[in-house]
């Protein structure tokens, strides 16, 4: 059990005998308040409700506007030639926002504003850049709850619940824990054994230089997450925030902003992808990389750093997290009624945009029929449209490429022999970039629809004899590269102790009865192994020490004077 601080700080006061109250100082956790770990609330939106009534309004005056998004640099606005704008998936020809790209010499001004910044921020004591964080949860949760909803609905095309959970709900709670989770790793102490001798401390620190922070597109939680944690934890960020979240994640900054983080903590640096990876790598001042996002992306920045490791003033902290293939695995004992809402839900809420969304489906021949019937009929009930329409079930996905890409998976559904498409494979994107929600039947379990990320409202599913679980369990794990999420379907015990071990790093996160999407700061720490990433469990105490560099200090108050040992003697 962790110490509560009250205990902790009566430890430390052991030498404040002496009159020594820097102590507390370098401990860092002096007048923090206890608090419990809880969740923020998810509101439902019913209708007629308050909330409802008041975030269509902001829904409406948001997709009114085009706002200007600069980029900040030290607290300074700057704009380039280099003009882009965020468009509405779900209706192409709106825009929402016009932001600007940073060049090379963009981007290295915000290097030496970050690295000079750095060193002032992480002289802040702990409790407050906490209340900091605190405040700005707050303005999250209450005044701006409805803006980040609504820049998330329209510019992410997500529906109201799927923008709750993620702009709201979870992007509080990740500002909330982290800060939670920061405060009781710094209650560890070393051992003193002899107090009146000699006392030892420990003491958080950030890492000198600059975090680069690369955030993906589909959670705005995930955006504040990977560039303010590493913040709170006393390092200066670059953010490249994805141009398709462009106004939620400008949104973020101007709240944390409003709540106190000062100039050049975090600096908000849209760029190409390539040019910001380019310039961050080449500086000797590269602290970490936290990412989201592609395999071939990290993995070029990996290189990257291997390739300039000789430059820099540390070794670069990487975390990437790459999403997956996941699975849900039915045993002959599921029932039926659990499984098909599970998956229809795990596949296609936010169009299958999810790193945690299934996307193959192993399925007993004993029950096939019935879940097969249960998928194609509630696959037909699915409404997909503009999501500021309330009854919308899903959205578009994100954009051109995401488009074609997906398309093109549904397309060699239609051409190939050991495929059939049982439901869905239409596509429109004349004016949003809609795709139906796409299920094929499988007689391959090896063909790349099975194998490769889609990312999309794609499920493929394959019929596994019951007599062979053995064989389609082996598959699970043999056939894909990725290991991020997966969920197992039973009510044999036997055989859910067996799958527990089978699967143990098929899956970062492994649900039991339950979809294999939904996990919830703080209750489900989440990441992946393998090419899924690095697995640092975000959401969880370990992640905000990822970006902490301990310092132990020992002070003594018995002078040494001797030279000889008693042996010598």
């Amino acid at each position: 059990m962790i110490r509560s601080t009250q205990t902790f700080l009566s430890a430390v006061r052991v030498r404040w005998s002496r009159d020594r109250r820097w102590a507390s100082s370098v401990v860092g956790v002096e007048n923090l308040k206890d608090f419990p770990p809880v969740n923020e609330p998810v509101l439902q939106y019913l209708k007629g409700s308050k909330e409802r009534e008041y975030l269509d309004e902001i829904v409406r005056l948001t997709a009114a506007e085009c706002a200007d998004v600069p980029i900040i640099v030290g607290g300074e606005e700057i704009r380039t030639d280099n003009v882009k704008y965020q468009v509405m998936p779900h209706n192409h020809r709106e825009r929402i926002a016009k932001f600007y790209y940073a060049d090379s010499k963009v981007i290295a001004r915000a290097i030496d504003a970050a690295v000079v910044a750095q060193k002032e921020w992480d002289r802040r004591p702990l409790a407050e850049r906490i209340a900091i964080w605190d405040k700005a949860a707050t303005l999250m949760a209450t005044k701006y709850r409805a803006h980040l909803n609504a820049a998330t609905m329209l510019g992410q095309s997500k529906t109201v619940i799927q923008a709750e959970i993620d702009s709201a709900a979870e992007l509080v709670d990740f500002i909330r824990l982290n800060t939670y989770f920061l405060k009781e790793s710094s209650k560890y102490q070393p051992i003193s054994p002899n107090p009146k001798d000699t006392k030892n401390f420990l003491r958080l620190r950030g890492i000198d230089g600059f975090i680069a922070a690369i955030s993906p597109f589909n959670f705005t939680a995930i955006g504040g997450n990977l560039a303010y944690t590493p913040a709170l934890a006393g390092n200066a960020v670059l953010w490249k925030p994805s141009d398709t979240a462009l106004l939620s994640n400008w949104l973020i900054y101007r709240i944390m902003t409003e709540a106190g983080v000062p100039p050049g903590v975090v600096n908000f640096v849209p760029a190409d992808g390539p040019t910001f990876g380019k310039a961050i790598t080449s500086s000797p001042h590269l602290a970490g990389i936290n990412f989201t996002g592609s395999v071939p992306t990290f993995n070029w920045l990996w290189k990257a750093v291997a390739q300039n490791i000789d430059n820099y003033h540390n070794f670069p902290r990487l975390i990437g997290e790459c999403g997956g293939k996941n699975f849900h695995f039915i045993h002959p004992s599921a029932q039926v009624e659990t499984v098909v809402p599970a998956t229809l839900r795990a596949s296609f809420e936010y169009c299958g945009q999810k790193c945690s969304a299934c996307s193959r489906l192993y399925a007993p021949r004993s029950l096939w029929p019935a879940i097969k019937e249960g998928l194609v009929a509630g696959a037909k009930k699915l409404k997909i449209g503009d999501v500021s329409d309330f009854t919308m079930f899903a959205g578009a996905v994100i954009d051109a490429v995401a488009f074609k890409r997906i398309s093109g998976y549904i397309d060699h559904a239609k051409k190939s022999s050991n495929l059939s498409i049982i439901a869905g494979g239409k596509y429109d994107d004349s004016k949003g970039y809609f795709i139906e929600p796409t299920i094929v039947e499988t007689t391959d379990p090896r063909d790349r629809i099975m194998t490769e990320e889609i990312f999309g409202p794609v499920l493929t599913c394959y019929v596994y004899d019951d007599a062979k679980i053995n064989d389609a369990m082996k598959e699970v794990t043999d056939s894909t590269k990725f290991a991020l999420t997966g969920a197992v379907f039973a009510q044999d015990e036997a055989f859910l102790r067996r799958a527990l071990d089978t699967f143990k790093m098929s899956a970062g996160n492994f649900y039991i009865n339950d979809k294999s999407t939904g996990s919830v700061v703080g209750q489900q720490p989440f990441g992946g192994g393998r090419m899924s990433g690095t697995n640092d469990k975000a959401g969880g105490p370990q992640y905000v020490l990822r970006w902490a560099s301990p310092q132990a200090i020992k002070e003594t108050y018995t002078p040494q004077t001797d030279i000889d040992y008693p042996y010598m003697r």
